[in-house]
């Protein structure tokens, strides 16, 4: 049953992913990318990684997929149609993917990967600790390396946003 759902799920995820790299439409194209998010949230539960798969669902699918509707709200019209790629750019993408895809799969097949029994559960509270953690292994200086980073995002999509907004109060000065 598990590779069922998996199937399912891997399938769902390739043809969103497909489908938001060849639609012309922006907005279309982060609705297909939210199903691909969607996707890896559900293999997340599926290997009961339930917190993960919950970090995915909030931050990514929700969070991040509702900042990219409203930065192309801001900056663009939302029936914006992209520019299509010329021919030779289509050719040199297809084959930078080929060779990427050749270079995955070599890694795949060469490797031997040895199955791991899973007996210690982490708990949410042992993730919370982690996260706060001051101690050796503990991850309070990325935790708040990244807050940051957020933080300046969220400035320059502003910025971005009013961009002409901006430069016209200036002028009035």
């Amino acid at each position: 049953m598990e590779k069922v759902i998996f199937y399912i799920l891997a399938l769902i995820m390739i043809v969103s992913a497909i489908a938001s790299v060849s639609s012309r439409k922006m907005l279309r194209s982060v609705i297909y990318l939210l199903f691909v998010l969607i996707g890896v949230a559900g293999i997340y539960f599926l290997i009961d990684y339930n917190f993960l798969a919950a970090v995915q669902l909030t931050v990514y699918a929700g969070g991040i997929i509702v900042l990219v509707i409203f930065s192309v709200l801001l900056v663009h019209h939302i029936e914006m149609q992209l520019e299509m790629a010329k021919l030779s750019k289509k050719i040199l993408t297809g084959l930078a993917c080929l060779i990427g895809l050749g270079v995955f799969l070599f890694t795949i097949y060469t490797n031997d990967f040895t199955v791991i029994e899973n007996s210690k559960t982490t708990t949410v509270e042992d993730i919370g600790r982690g996260l706060l953690s001051y101690d050796a292994g503990g991850f309070i200086l990325p935790f708040e390396v990244i807050s940051i980073l957020l933080l300046a995002a969220m400035i320059g999509a502003i910025i971005i946003g009013k961009g002409d907004k901006l430069t016209k109060n200036d002028d009035t000065l």
